[in-house]
């Protein structure tokens, strides 16, 4: 899901504001069913600091969408995904071990050897410091509502925390674009509620894996996408500039995904 509508986005005209419609639309989708199970289980709240975990992990994701529809326009595909994704699990992996008190095994920090060697063979080497920056800004964002997330959704239901923190995204996302957005064209609303059902459930999947398993298992895993979304910009969009760099590079980040999970 995550695949297809990265793939998706990075087709539209003006990413960023497809990215506010589709959370729009999304979150408008999933508004009954969360009332629905919000009512059933006697109408649960957030603690206090689940508020908080809202606010930042909003912030961050605002600033994902900024620096990711940045990267898509600018960059390639088979560039962009698979920096923007593997740097999103080493910064949260980091962080569940510094901040969290996660451990790893050896195994594990030779995934991160692995990825580490992995997103430095999918970047070009000349020619893509906006790309490369913008995508690299989009992984440390990735990593840093990963690890707000893994809190809040200890704080009260999941699905809660995440409709709520979308909602919130939704308004600092239409102001940002209202302010900086410049002159462009809205994306049709049947491929908005596309993107935003595909974007919606994948993070929502993701939120309940953070409630049930540590962020350095969740964060890494969910990055599993690396290998199809590259071989897509390859061999659909015609990306073949440093071909088979792309494709090792794309590789061994998968690899240091699963060495992360064994």
């Amino acid at each position: 899901m995550h695949a297809a509508w990265n793939v998706m986005l990075k087709g539209s005209s003006d990413p960023l504001r497809l990215s506010l419609r589709a959370l729009v639309a999304g979150n408008l989708l999933f508004a009954p069913l969360v009332l629905l199970v919000w009512l059933l289980t006697g109408r649960p709240g957030l603690q206090p600091v689940g508020w908080l975990c809202v606010a930042g992990s909003a912030v961050a994701e605002l600033f994902y969408f900024v620096f990711l529809s940045h990267a898509y326009r600018r960059g390639e595909l088979s560039f962009v995904y698979p920096i923007a994704r593997g740097t999103g699990p080493l910064i949260a992996v980091a962080g569940g071990l510094l901040l969290l008190r996660e451990q790893l095994g050896p195994v594990q920090l030779l995934g991160v050897a692995a990825l580490l060697a992995g997103i430095w063979l999918v970047r070009r080497p000349s020619g893509a410091s906006g790309p490369l920056l913008a995508a690299l800004l989009t992984g440390l964002c990735i990593g840093t509502y990963t690890l707000i997330d893994r809190v809040g959704v200890r704080l009260g239901p999941p699905w809660l925390y995440g409709w709520l923190m979308f909602m919130l995204t939704c308004g600092l996302l239409a102001a940002w674009v209202t302010v900086f957005g410049g002159a462009g064209s809205a994306p049709g609303w049947r491929r908005s509620a596309l993107v935003g059902l595909l974007m919606s459930a994948t993070f929502y999947v993701v939120l309940v894996a953070l409630a049930i398993a540590p962020v350095t298992v969740v964060a890494p895993a969910r990055e599993s996408a690396i290998v199809l979304v590259s071989a897509w910009g390859v061999l659909r969009l015609r990306e073949r500039q440093g071909l088979a760099l792309k494709l090792a590079g794309a590789a061994a980040i998968l690899a240091g995904v699963v060495l992360l999970i064994v």
